[in-house]
């Protein structure tokens, strides 16, 4: 489909916009999706179009938190293939369902890892000190608790990714013994598997629009780098109002649709 140049600048625009917020939090779909519906794309197109041109944001996002990244191989090893079977999940209920099928339970999934997010340090707390009383040693990796969770949220991520991150964050928060800004790193890369895995799936069965995927793919690398910056400058406590703050947007938004 051919686009006008304020229909390009536009979804460029949006691709900058969901990288760097994707990397700060996540909720970048919630920039690109609407953009792309109002070029003229239907549901499916603009959704599978989106998974691909954002995989570069994530990637970038992940680049960008590398400092963060180091002496976790092992637990994104683990996540990461819990992730990749979600988002392969995802993809293919994208295909089946109907397109409004998740739409009624997102608000609420939203609001309820906001919810974690707020209370995150004292669910931690309370999650540390219930182990040291049990006598059990904290799993680095979070435990199947974590592993079904994250699973879910990869099923959720690899059908539409909004606030796919605030999901993960609000998992590994509360499960993970570790500092926020290294959990947002590990969020970057699950984001990124998740993606790339949908992606790859819809490039064999699904239709594309690829000047939208070309354009939210630059737009995000470019997204990725600047959210990086910003967000490895915010304090767990600014971090966490952002995360929030966006959230909550996010949960308008949703709604309002």
């Amino acid at each position: 489909m051919a686009l006008s140049i304020w229909e390009v600048l536009a979804v460029f625009a949006a691709g900058i916009g969901a990288g760097t917020i994707n990397t700060i939090v996540g909720s970048g779909t919630l920039i690109t999706f609407p953009v792309l519906l109002l070029t003229g794309l239907p549901p499916v197109t603009a959704t599978v179009s989106n998974a691909l041109g954002l995989i570069p944001g994530s990637i970038s996002g992940a680049i960008g938190y590398r400092a963060e990244l180091k002496g976790q191989r092992r637990r994104i090893l683990r996540l990461g293939a819990v992730a990749a079977i979600g988002g392969l999940g995802g993809a293919i209920l994208l295909l089946m369902l109907p397109a409004r099928a998740f739409e009624t339970i997102v608000p609420v999934l939203v609001a309820l890892a906001l919810l974690l997010v707020i209370l995150q340090p004292r669910l931690s707390k309370a999650v540390q000190a219930r182990r040291a009383r049990e006598g059990k040693e904290s799993d680095p990796d979070g435990g199947p608790l974590l592993m079904t969770g994250l699973l879910l949220a990869s099923v959720y991520g690899g059908y539409f990714t909004a606030a796919q991150g605030i999901i993960y964050l609000a998992l590994m928060g509360m499960l993970l013994a570790d500092s926020l800004q290294r959990l947002n790193a590990v969020k970057n890369v699950l984001a990124a598997i998740v993606n790339s895995i949908a992606a790859l799936f819809f490039l064999f069965v699904a239709e594309f629009d690829w000047t939208a995927v070309v354009l939210i793919a630059v737009g995000s690398a470019i997204g990725g780098q600047i959210g990086a910056k910003v967000g490895r400058r915010l304090p767990p406590p600014v971090l966490r109002g952002v995360i929030v703050a966006i959230g909550t947007v996010a949960i308008v938004q949703l709604l309002l649709r």
